[in-house]
C-alpha cells in the first residue's frame, strides 16, 4: 500500500551537500520523491529550502527512510508528538527506543518543540513530564533508572544538522578530508585565532593528550599552552601522566633523554621511579607543593588550576595516583568536565580521542593531530564528522600554536 509523508529541509543544504544525502537516501532504502518546492539563497547568510514528498510501497520503508534523513535534518511538516515507553528495568531501554545522535535535537511535546539537553551520541532521550515545560535530556544507558520515560520510535523528532558554511574556514563542516599535503600553517593560524577568541569570551578549550607529546618533547608547549589559560581542561591516560613526570624527575621519557636522544643506563627503570615518586606524596598536587615536582604537564594543569581527568587501562603500571580504573566512571567523570567546551584538541592519541569524540556535541569545534591519517577516519567513522584532521608530528603542531599564541 503506498504511503507518503512530506519533510522540509532548511539552512546551506547545498553547500553541505544535504540535499542530494536525502535524495539518495529515499532512492537507496526503495523510495520515491517529488520536489514541491525549492527556494536557493542567493547571499553567505541566507538558507536555502527544500519541501519533499516522500513516497513509499509501505509504512515499514517509509520510516526507514525517515530514520536515514532524519540526521540530515529532514523534518515532517506535519508531525505527531513523540512517543514514550518506561523502562523496564535499570540500565536497559525499552524496545524500539530512539537513539540519539551528537547533532542538536528538539522533541514535540505537548505542541511545543523542546530542546534536548546533554547532546551525545548513542544514548536514549529521558523526558520528564513533571515540569512547566517539559524536560529532555540524552542519558547513556547505563544510568537509565527503571521507570525512565524513553522516547521510542521517531515521530516528534527534529535535528538540526552540521552545515557547511559559504565562508572558507578551517572549521567549516565537511572540512574535514585528512591530507598530509594541506597548507599547515594557514590551519594553525586559524587555530590559534580561535583559541584567542574562547579565551576573551572565558569558554573552554579541552586538550586530549596522548604519550607522543611527551615522547616528542612536546611537552613544554603544551605546558606553556596551559600556563597562559589557552587550555582549560586536559584528559588523557597513566602513561602520558607517567612519562611527563619521568621528564620532569629524570630527564627521558621511556628512558631516553629527550635532549640528546641517549637512552639512560636503566632506562627502563625510569617511568617506574616516576610512578613511584608520586605515590609516595598521594598525588600531584602534594607533590607540587612538597616541591618535587617542579616542571611539565601536569606540574602546569596543578599550578594553573584545570581540571583535568586520567583515565586508565588494562596495561598500565602503577597507576600514578588519581588515574580513573573503572572505565564507566571515567566516562562520567569526562562528561562532567565537557561543560562550556568550545574546542577539543586531540593530540596524538586514537583511543582517548575516539573516547572524547563520542562524548562531545556536534557543534564543538574539533582539532584532530596525529602523523597516521587513520586517527581522523576512524572519528569521523564513528560519528564525530566535525573533527578536522591535520596529519602532523604533534612536536611541530604544538611548537607552532604555542609561538602563535605565547610567543
Amino acid at each position: 500500500m503506498l504511503t507518503s509523508t512530506v519533510v522540509e529541509l532548511t539552512g546551506h543544504i547545498i553547500d553541505s551537500r544535504t540535499l542530494p544525502k536525502v535524495l539518495d537516501a529515499i532512492i537507496e532504502r526503495g523510495g520515491d520523491f517529488d520536489i514541491e518546492e525549492f527556494k536557493v539563497g542567493r547571499k553567505n547568510e541566507d538558507p536555502s529550502y527544500a519541501r519533499i514528498l516522500i513516497k513509499a510501497e509501505s509504512q515499514e520503508i517509509l520510516d526507514m527512510i525517515l530514520d536515514e534523513t532524519r540526521p540530515l535534518g529532514a523534518a515532517e511538516i506535519h508531525q505527531d508528538e513523540i512517543a514514550t515507553e518506561s523502562a523496564p528495568q535499570d540500565g536497559v531501554f525499552p524496545d524500539n527506543f530512539y537513539s540519539s545522535t551528537n547533532l542538536d535535537t528538539f522533541v514535540k511535546i505537548r505542541s511545543s518543540w523542546i530542546p534536548v539537553g546533554d547532546i551525545e551520541m548513542d544514548c536514549g532521550i529521558v523526558v520528564d513530564f513533571s515540569g512547566v515545560p517539559p524536560t529532555a535530556r540524552c542519558v547513556p544507558i547505563g544510568n537509565i533508572k527503571k521507570g525512565d520515560n524513553v522516547i521510542v520510535g521517531g515521530k516528534g523528532i527534529k535535528v538540526v544538522p552540521l552545515e557547511k558554511s559559504r565562508k572558507r574556514e578551517v572549521f567549516s563542516f565537511m572540512g574535514s578530508a585528512v591530507s598530509s599535503e594541506r597548507p599547515k600553517i594557514l590551519a594553525l593560524a586559524n587555530i590559534a585565532e580561535t583559541m584567542r577568541d574562547i579565551r576573551a569570551c572565558n569558554k573552554k578549550i579541552l586538550a586530549v593528550v596522548g604519550p607522543a607529546v611527551i615522547h616528542t618533547g612536546a611537552g613544554k608547549h603544551l605546558s606553556s599552552l596551559i600556563e597562559a589559560g589557552y587550555i582549560n581542561v586536559l584528559f588523557g591516560g597513566n602513561a602520558v601522566a607517567t612519562h611527563d613526570v619521568e621528564w620532569a624527575l629524570l630527564g627521558t621519557s621511556l628512558g631516553v633523554y629527550l635532549d640528546t636522544g641517549i637512552a639512560a643506563p636503566a632506562g627502563h627503570t625510569h617511568h617506574i621511579k616516576a610512578i613511584n615518586a608520586i605515590r609516595r606524596h598521594g598525588s600531584f598536587e602534594k607533590a607540587v607543593e612538597a616541591g618535587e615536582l617542579t616542571r611539565g604537564v601536569m606540574y602546569s594543569c596543578v599550578k594553573r588550576g584545570i581540571s583535568y581527568v586520567l583515565a586508565g587501562s588494562i596495561r598500565d603500571d602503577g597507576p600514578m595516583p588519581g588515574v580513573i580504573t573503572d572505565s564507566v566512571k571515567a566516562q562520567e567523570a569526562m562528561r562532567r568536565n565537557l561543560n562550556d567546551v568550545e574546542l577539543a584538541l586531540m593530540l596524538s592519541t586514537m583511543l582517548h580521542s575516539i573516547a572524547t569524540g563520542n562524548l562531545l556535541p556536534g557543534h564543538v569545534k574539533t582539532v584532530c593531530v596525529d602523523i597516521n591519517p587513520a586517527t581522523v577516519t576512524k572519528l569521523a567513522d564513528r560519528g564525530s564528522h566535525q573533527a578536522v584532521g591535520i596529519v602532523s608530528d604533534v612536536e611541530l603542531f604544538l611548537k607552532e600554536l604555542a609561538h602563535q599564541l605565547v610567543g
